[in-house]
């Protein structure tokens, strides 16, 4: 059984079956040993009569004749029953032929789609934020529209869209506000980045309230059991997220106060980057408070050097790729809310085009694929466990196509790199950040770029100084105008 995790939650089993073998060509004398009940019952096949006779002799026949008739009697009887059985035989054989051809016909000729569930009440949601993300401009949207439009499609299209944006407003706000009390450079990307991240890491006064610091929430923080645990509007409610609703918050509000900041990807896990003063790449771990080096994501083991030859891990998503996770993001909701059907593959595509290599969209097709196929074998009568068993899909080509299928997606994201991280493991890592030396280098870093923040501040502030100065002087220097009175002439 082959089980895969992903940011940012845990996907269903998956199995895996190996290469599909060669086939032997269909034989109705192989097929003695199945029962009818493996294909259905069958609507024309030849009833037949069993016809039984004795094949030992009573007593009373033994003791009443001489032991000539009694030989003769016996063979007469083994030689009846050996054309009973023929008979019997020929008639099982044609039977199961004609329930074989019966089996493969019908499999050939249903439908090899999942069942929709358009009938369940709440998927009409799905289907209309599917079509209104469509709509958007991949390179040029609003993060804030494009999260809502997911999470209200989890909600049925009940929340309130102008109610969400102006709380990310009002908070963006406060915060720049913030920073003119404090004299801080409200025009400085590293100024805004260094804002956003103290408002998510500790306690902070705006506007004459106390904003408590969010706090991770290591209770289903997968959303296995309620998938609303992704989501930002969750966090904004208790105050508690995880590495998916903590980072995109971050960038709506980001978005909100004009700054650049980025998401990035890890095995189970997603944070923030942003470039500082001095052009270097920062990482920026909301579930902590802390800036941890590209080697602490390293140190988990499970970034393969393929996964960063393909840039799966550690890179900074585009817009078409954020985009892309936000598919991701409505398909994974769907399925937790009403299971799998062809419309989440329907959505995965268009994740897959927005996003190529993203390892969730690619975990999830092979998802769908998988659930499928099962969902095939299953309306066949095949055990996909059983290697022997599953032998069988070879009279039905669309089935070989679509282990095909599954086999080429498992090919897929072992080339990317994908690394299976348990639940345990990730656990784990997250908690080895926290060690003194990680938090003494972060704290050293965060003091570097205050201290660089603070030293380009004097600087421009003596350049403004210096500038207004030669104005001044400039003013002074300027011949001045004397009107001449003519009367005086």
């Amino acid at each position: 059984m082959r089980k895969i995790y992903i940011f940012p939650l845990l996907l269903t089993g998956i199995i895996s079956f190996g290469q599909i073998p060669n086939f032997p060509t269909p034989q109705a004398s192989g097929l003695g040993n199945y029962s009818a009940n493996n294909y259905g019952n069958p609507t024309n096949s030849r009833s037949f009569q069993r016809n039984y006779a004795p094949s030992i002799l009573s007593a009373y026949q033994k003791s009443s004749n001489t032991t000539q008739q009694h030989n003769v009697y016996e063979s007469q009887v083994r030689s009846q029953n050996d054309a009973v059985m023929r008979g019997i035989g020929q008639d099982m054989a044609e039977v199961q032929e004609m329930q074989f051809r019966q089996w493969v016909d019908n499999g050939r000729n249903m439908s090899y789609e999942l069942p929709t569930l358009s009938g369940k009440t709440g998927t009409k949601a799905y289907y209309d934020a599917f079509d209104k993300l469509t709509t958007i401009d991949s390179e040029n949207y609003s993060l804030a529209d494009v999260n809502f439009t997911v999470e209200n499609a989890f909600y049925d299209n009940k929340q309130d869209v102008n109610k969400f944006k102006a709380g990310i407003q009002r908070t963006a706000k406060q915060l720049l506000q913030k920073m003119k009390e404090r004299k801080q450079d409200t025009e400085s990307n590293v100024s805004k980045n260094l804002m956003l991240f103290e408002y998510f890491s500790k306690d902070m006064k705006l506007n004459g309230t106390t904003h408590k610091a969010f706090e991770y929430d290591f209770k289903d923080y997968m959303g296995q059991k309620d998938y609303s645990k992704m989501f930002v509007s969750k966090l904004l409610k208790t105050g508690s997220g995880q590495c998916h609703s903590m980072p995109l918050y971050y960038l709506m509000l980001a978005e909100a106060m004009n700054t650049e900041s980025y998401l990035s990807l890890a095995p189970n896990h997603s944070y923030i980057r942003f470039v500082d003063d001095e052009g270097t790449m920062r990482n920026m771990e909301l579930t902590n408070g802390m800036f941890p080096t590209d080697n602490a994501f390293l140190e988990s083991g499970y970034i393969k050097s393929e996964a960063l030859q393909n840039k799966i891990y550690l890179e900074n998503l585009t817009k078409k790729e954020l985009l892309g996770m936000a598919y991701f993001d409505l398909a994974r909701g769907y399925v937790s809310k009403f299971g799998y059907d062809e419309f989440v593959n329907k959505v995965i595509d268009k994740a897959l085009e927005l996003y190529p290599n993203g390892i969730a969209p690619n975990m999830e097709k092979a998802n769908v694929s998988q659930v499928r196929f099962t969902n095939v074998m299953k309306k066949l009568g095949i055990n996909p466990e059983d290697k022997r068993d599953l032998q069988r899909i070879g009279y039905f080509p669309k089935a070989v196509e679509q282990l095909n299928q599954i086999n080429e997606q498992f090919n897929t994201i072992d080339n990317l790199g994908y690394a299976e991280m348990p639940a345990s493991a990730y656990e784990s890592w997250l908690g080895s950040l926290k060690t003194e030396k990680n938090k003494q280098e972060s704290e050293a870093l965060a003091e570097r770029m205050r201290l660089f923040q603070l030293q380009k501040q004097k600087e421009r502030k003596e350049q403004e100084a210096v500038k207004k100065a030669q104005e001044k002087k400039k003013q002074e220097q300027k011949p001045r105008y004397i009107p001449i009175d003519p009367n005086k002439l």
